[in-house]
């Protein structure tokens, strides 16, 4: 099966422009204004990042290292935001998952395209704040859960949809997605992934497409957030 791992820099696909409606969003304070598609989302958290590392404990170092990333926005998500919106004729009333939800705006950013959204993550403290700014921008959708991705919580073959973004920054969390995704994907259904460029995630691709996915990588572009830009790619698994 041929997958389109070598195709660099894929063009991006006409009619798809992944530009923000005024400047780069930042935070102000604890509060986050972006506008995508039109419609200005509205993001809080009751720390940042920096403050609830400050506090992160031993106890926290195990096996699974539960640091606060979750209370940051990434730039990946941001494209992701763009892409469900430009995808909305697929995604609209059909079921979706989210894998790492974070504070929630990929998932907001799907139900508001009109898809049926179940979005998860590993910490208590995401899927609290999600649903407290899904609450804030009056989003009755997405359901947000809290999930292991080792230990799916869901019947298999449940989504034509699963989609992410930043979410193999470390290599301990590649094995498990191998078999989560057939496992909760539906027959004829797609994967998108936004990830920025990493070293350690560039094998994750070619172990997917040797557990039977066809990976494309769909394009790259330069993702604006704050005072920084970074290169985030989109890719497509499909079986």
């Amino acid at each position: 099966m041929k997958n389109a791992l070598d195709a660099f820099p894929p063009q991006i696909p006409a009619g798809f422009a992944p530009v923000f409606d005024g400047p780069p969003p930042a935070w102000a304070g604890e509060v986050l204004e972006i506008r995508l598609n039109g419609r200005v989302f509205r993001l809080a958290r009751e720390e940042d990042m920096e403050a609830l590392w400050a506090r992160v404990g031993d106890e926290d170092f195990g096996e699974d290292e539960r640091m606060p990333y979750w209370a940051e926005l990434w730039p990946a998500s941001l494209l992701l935001c763009q892409w469900l919106f430009a995808r909305r004729a697929d995604i609209c009333g059909k079921l979706c998952l989210e894998l790492g939800c974070g504070l929630g705006l990929s998932a907001m950013a799907g139900a508001a395209a009109g898809a049926r959204v179940a979005a998860m993550d590993y910490e208590w403290r995401a899927v609290a704040q999600a649903r407290k700014n899904a609450a804030r921008n009056l989003l009755d959708v997405p359901f947000f859960t809290r999930m292991d991705w080792r230990a799916p919580a869901f019947r298999p073959g449940t989504f034509p949809f699963l989609w992410g973004s930043d979410i193999l920054y470390e290599t301990r969390f590649h094995a498990p997605l191998a078999p989560l995704f057939p496992t909760l994907l539906a027959p004829g259904g797609r994967i998108w992934l936004a990830e920025p460029e990493r070293k350690v995630s560039e094998p994750v691709w070619a172990g997917f497409a040797a557990a039977g996915f066809q990976v494309t990588r769909l394009f790259s572009a330069k993702v604006p957030f704050q005072h920084y830009q970074t290169t985030v790619n989109l890719w497509e698994l499909t079986r």
